[in-house]
């Protein structure tokens, strides 16, 4: 069994302290959190040494894995300063808050030969991978339209909950960022790269932050697809994040990892065996950050630890992980400037 240090338990790094006990390569060893208080609250609960600093945890030989869960615009400073000591890393989504940063990242993991594993869960979900093998053998046909929108809420109190919340230097963005990530990153793994973006966004429910809670982009593809990007803070519930794949010959609907329709060319006779289940009732993660699905985290987690035992690259590589950043980015960029932006995006900064 690898041994991992999470660090930064106070949020989505306590999730992943639980994610470790169902794990079956890699287990918790250590959790780091400039909170004294946090680190020894999970520290004992989990019955793992804690730590405040970073440093003596990196000098640790019984350590092989660093798991980064800070706030993203820190991302960088600890993944580059992990391999460098020898560490394989393991780092929460988004990647880091631009493309040159991203780039500066695989740039350090690339050089050390440490494994990089990115978090993105959604990938390991079962009717996700459904879908992938799906559009992968050609079952869809060509595609021909794809969307992705995550309609979920925040209250305030959530971006008042921390003062990195909702900045650029340390959120990285709104709701693009920070929650419709993932279903961008679904987007392009299941339908290939885009090559130009327009868009939009706008702060409309939200006080005291510097970001979008609302943005839609539209999207063409590499391959000539047509599609769009939605998200938002502001949809008061929230719903379920939805994808839409679209072929010339099927279709599939996905509903929080779920497929909710699929219908494919070659079957035909698929609903007298029965159609794939329903997305569940409940509303999820759209309207609780922390509401979140354990086993597909372990699958990801599992994942890395795998490649970094057997030499080769996670299904969340270091490259892969840069992606979603460098969409959300060209979207950022398009409704700053009014104009389209064409990918590949290397630099962004934005107008604060």
């Amino acid at each position: 069994m690898f041994k991992v240090a999470v660090v930064g338990v106070g949020g989505i790094g306590g999730h992943h302290c639980k994610c470790y006990q169902s794990t079956q390569k890699i287990q918790l060893a250590a959790v780091v959190d400039i909170v004294p208080e946090k680190a020894q609250k999970v520290g004992e609960q989990y019955g793992v040494p804690w730590f405040t600093e970073l440093k003596a945890v990196l000098k640790r030989k019984d350590i092989d894995f660093i798991d980064v869960c800070v706030p993203t615009g820190l991302h960088g400073d600890i993944i580059i300063a992990a391999v460098r000591a020898g560490k394989h890393v393991i780092s929460e989504k988004p990647q880091d808050v631009t493309p040159q940063r991203c780039d500066q990242i695989i740039k350090a993991v690339r050089k050390s030969g440490r494994t990089y594993g990115g978090i993105f869960q959604h990938r390991f979900a079962d009717d996700t991978r459904r879908a992938k093998a799906a559009i992968d053998a050609g079952r869809l046909g060509r595609i021909t339209f794809a969307l992705c929108n995550t309609p979920w809420w925040r209250a305030q109190e959530y971006y008042d909950s921390g003062d990195w919340r909702g900045t650029w230097k340390l959120d990285g963005g709104g709701c693009l960022m920070n929650q419709a990530v993932h279903a961008i990153d679904l987007l392009v793994y299941l339908c290939g790269p885009i090559k130009a973006i327009t868009a939009k966004t706008a702060r409309l429910a939200h006080e005291r932050i510097e970001v979008e809670d609302v943005a839609v982009a539209t999207v063409e593809f590499e391959s000539g697809a047509l599609g769009a990007i939605l998200g938002s803070t502001s949809s008061f519930p929230g719903s379920a994040v939805h994808h839409e794949l679209c072929g010339t010959k099927g279709m599939i609907y996905l509903d929080d990892d779920k497929a909710t329709l699929w219908k494919l060319a070659d079957e035909l006779e698929a609903e007298k065996a029965g159609k794939p289940a329903a997305a569940p009732a409940d509303t999820g993660a759209s309207s609780d950050p922390m509401h979140l699905v354990s086993d597909i985290f372990a699958r990801n987690l599992d994942d890395v630890a795998r490649a970094a035992r057997e030499g080769r690259d996670p299904i969340v590589s270091v490259e892969q992980h840069r992606k979603a950043v460098e969409v959300i980015c060209a979207i950022y960029k398009s409704a700053q400037t009014g104009k389209t932006v064409l990918l590949p995006l290397k630099r962004f900064k934005p107008k604060v």
